[in-house]
C-alpha cells in the first residue's frame, strides 16, 4: 500500500546570524491510509515545522516530502495550492475563521474555492455542520460561538472537500480540558469514518488517543 504521505531524510534549516538553526534533522516517516498519528513533543521540538512541510505550506532545505508517491518538490505553485485545497484539510489552534462570515459560510468557502457547484456545496456544508453538532448554529458569526464551537466549525471546514489527509496543529491548545476532550472525541469519530489524521500536540494525554505516536525532540523523530 502506498503511504498517504511520507518523508525521506527531511531537513529544515532556518538561516540565522550567518549560520543556521536546524528545525528538522533527517526526519523519516510514513503514514498509511486510515491511520491516526500523533506528533508529540515539547514546544520548539520541530513538530509544527514538520506539519507545515507535510501540508505543502513550506519547502524543506533538503530531503523529500512525498504525497501518494509524488514528490512535492516537483509540484508547481498552482499544483501545491490545489493539493492544499482539495487533498489536505487543516485544523489550526488559532481557528483562523473569517470573522465576517457565518459558520455556514466559513465551511462553504473551501467548496467555493474548489468550484464545487452550488447544488452540491450548500447541502455539503449543512451536512458537515450537523455532523459536528452545530446544525443550530449555522448562521452565527465566529464571535458568537464558544471556543469549542469555533473549533468544530474549523473541523467541518477542513473536511469540506473530502481530503485524503487531515492535519491538526494543537487543536486543543486554546481550549479548556473538558472542551478539548470533546474535540478529540470528535476527531476520533471522524477517524472511525475513514479519515487519515495527523495531529500535533505537546500533551501526552491527547497523543494517547491516537493509534500511533511519533515523538519529536530537537528536530529528530522516534517512536
Amino acid at each position: 500500500m502506498t503511504p498517504i504521505i511520507e518523508t525521506r531524510d527531511l531537513w529544515k534549516i532556518h538561516p540565522m546570524d550567518g549560520t543556521g538553526v536546524e528545525a528538522l534533522r533527517g526526519v523519516n516517516l510514513a503514514v498509511e491510509p486510515g491511520e491516526f498519528v500523533a506528533l508529540v513533543g515539547p514546544s520548539g521540538s520541530g513538530k509544527s515545522t514538520l506539519l507545515h512541510l507535510l501540508g505543502a505550506m513550506d519547502t524543506p532545505t533538503r530531503g523529500e516530502v512525498v504525497f501518494e508517491g509524488k514528490n512535492l518538490a516537483a509540484f508547481s505553485d498552482g499544483e501545491r495550492t490545489q493539493l492544499r485545497c482539495r487533498q489536505i484539510g487543516f485544523v489550526f489552534q488559532t481557528f483562523n475563521l473569517l470573522p465576517t462570515l457565518t459558520a455556514f459560510q466559513n465551511v462553504e468557502l473551501p467548496l467555493r474555492l474548489a468550484r464545487v457547484p452550488t447544488r452540491e456545496r450548500i447541502p455539503r456544508a449543512r451536512e458537515l455542520l450537523i455532523q459536528v453538532g452545530l446544525g443550530a448554529r449555522t448562521n452565527h458569526l465566529p464571535r458568537q460561538l464558544s471556543g469549542g464551537e469555533r473549533q468544530r466549525v474549523v473541523i467541518a471546514r477542513a473536511l469540506a472537500n473530502h481530503p485524503k489527509l487531515l492535519l491538526a496543529d494543537e487543536p486543543t491548545g486554546n481550549l479548556d480540558s473538558v472542551t478539548g476532550k470533546e474535540i478529540i472525541a470528535l476527531l476520533q469519530e471522524v477517524h472511525r469514518a475513514g479519515q487519515t489524521i495527523m495531529l500535533v500536540t505537546h500533551n501526552a494525554d491527547v497523543a494517547a488517543q491516537a493509534n500511533r505516536a511519533l515523538h519529536v525532540r530537537d528536530g529528530a523523530i522516534g517512536t
